[in-house]
């Protein structure tokens, strides 16, 4: 589980980046989370943007996203959502104690 501090310092690095998945009128499913994974493994944390003709509300889609990856939900603000996970082999992101 991520500290506070940890979460802001998540949400800093996440201010820049750009959403590379986007989830639309078909909400989630398992290819979403496939690729989620596969992401989230090589870069940590990712961005999500849920469309406007999404009917789900986007922290819960955050929410299940999260479990399905297995990754941590640091934010969702409007309808935009930030993934985090500790890569295996591609670590990069040293989170403050």
């Amino acid at each position: 589980m991520l500290t506070g501090k940890q979460k802001r310092y998540l949400r800093s690095l996440a201010h820049h980046l750009t959403p590379i998945f986007q989830v639309g009128k078909g909400g989630m499913n398992e290819q979403i989370i496939k690729h989620i994974e596969e992401a989230i493994e090589v870069r940590e944390l990712i961005k999500i943007s849920v469309l406007n003709n999404c009917a789900e509300d986007p922290k819960v889609i955050g929410q299940e996203l999260a479990e399905g990856s297995g990754s941590e939900l640091v934010q969702v603000i409007g309808k935009t959502i930030v993934l985090y996970k500790e890569s295996r082999d591609h670590k990069t992101i040293e989170l403050p104690q």
